[in-house]
Formats: C-alpha cells, sequence, structure tokens
C-alpha cells in the first residue's frame, strides 16, 4: 500500500508567482495583436514590434470544450485575458491582425480593448483567398 502523496498548497502558488513575474517583466509600448479565428476555435497571440510572441491564449485553452471555442463570447474571454497580460506588460499602442472567418473576429478585439486603455493603430483583415483553388476531382462513376 506505501505512503499516500500529500500535495502542498505553496508549491502551486509559487509556481504562479513566476509566470506572472515573467510577464511582467516584459515590457513593450508598441505590440501587434495576430487573431485567428475558425468555426472551430479563436487563437489571439500578442506580439512585440519585431513580431516576437510575448502573451497567447485560445478559448480551448480557457476551458470552453467543442461547439462553445467558436462562439463569439469565448473570443471575447480570450482578448480580454490577453488584455490584462498587455496591460501588466504596459502596452499602449497595438495594431491587430485578423485572420480567419470565425465568429470570433471582431469580439476577441472588443474584449482585448475593455481590459485596457489602448490605442489601435490599424486592424489589417489577412485572411487567405484562393485565387481559383486547386483542381476539383473528377465525377465518380459508378
Amino acid at each position: 500500500m506505501g505512503k499516500k502523496r500529500i500535495v502542498k498548497k505553496e508549491e502551486a502558488s509559487e509556481d504562479s508567482k513566476k509566470t506572472e513575474s515573467s510577464i511582467s517583466k516584459k515590457r513593450a509600448d508598441v505590440g501587434a495583436l495576430h487573431i485567428h479565428s475558425t468555426y472551430n476555435n479563436t487563437k489571439v497571440v500578442l506580439t512585440d514590434a519585431k513580431g516576437n510572441a510575448l502573451a497567447w491564449g485560445s478559448s480551448g485553452n480557457l476551458g470552453f470544450k467543442g461547439a462553445k471555442k467558436g462562439t463569439p463570447f469565448a473570443a471575447a474571454k480570450v482578448g480580454e485575458a490577453l488584455g490584462g497580460k498587455a496591460q501588466a506588460m504596459g502596452m499602449r499602442q497595438i495594431a491587430v491582425v485578423v485572420k480567419g472567418v470565425g465568429a470570433g473576429r471582431e469580439s476577441a478585439i472588443r474584449g482585448f480593448i475593455s481590459k485596457g486603455s489602448f490605442e489601435i493603430s490599424s486592424i489589417k483583415d489577412m485572411t487567405p483567398i484562393p485565387h481559383n483553388g486547386p483542381k476539383p476531382k473528377k465525377p465518380r462513376r459508378v
């Protein structure tokens, strides 16, 4: 039978302090918010001016499962979570890059703005558009 392992709550709090302190140590005044919104999920990445990732989040990361991950509500929650991280880093000016056709495109931006006073310099839509795409399959012969 052996001894039962006892997990102390103090150890868990030390790990959370490390992540919070590492986020607050990074300082950036200007950054970019990359939003990738699909039908099934919304991913958001916060980068500095050079494009190096500082923080990220997704609706699945916040605990949403299944079809709820693709909703505007989940995207707004992801935006709020990254807005708090950006405010801790001292960001002031944000350029937004949106990619994808999902429902969380606009709500992720609105959720991000609601957490702090950010100046949005530009919003770009970088959704890939096929120029006629690949050749279609041959018709099936029965």
